[in-house]
């Protein structure tokens, strides 16, 4: 036998706490396209907030790219370093979508006829 995991069962996860919570909508990251239109308002100057005893470290260690806060430099230097931080970089790369965008991959183009009765 071997010592990996094994396969689950299909709905193995329905009595599971941890899995959904941490699923729930209230806990799930921000959108790529929020992400952007924060850096535009800040053209790229780090985000300054006040102290909140709430959030993490007070909120003063805050990624603006993944829109995380951190306990301390340190949490927030290795987080710079991961691949995951490098995939959102890449991704904040790409054009934005806009409602013309969707449309038109929804297929949902304006057609420009010809007029019916020319003069």
């Amino acid at each position: 036998m071997g010592t990996g995991q094994t396969a689950k069962k299909k709905g193995a996860r329905a009595k599971n706490k941890q899995y959904k919570r941490k699923l729930w909508l209230c806990n799930r990251e921000k959108d790529i396209d929020q992400i952007q239109d924060e850096l535009e308002k800040t053209d790229g100057k780090p985000v300054q907030i006040d102290y909140d005893d709430e959030l993490p470290g007070g909120g003063q260690f805050y990624c603006a790219e993944t829109g995380k806060h951190f306990t301390d430099a340190k949490a927030l230097a290795d987080h710079k370093k991961t691949k995951a931080y490098k995939r959102r970089l890449k991704n904040l790369k790409k054009e934005k979508y806009t409602q013309e965008t969707a449309e038109w991959a929804a297929g949902m183009t304006k057609e420009e006829l010809p007029p019916v009765h020319s003069k």
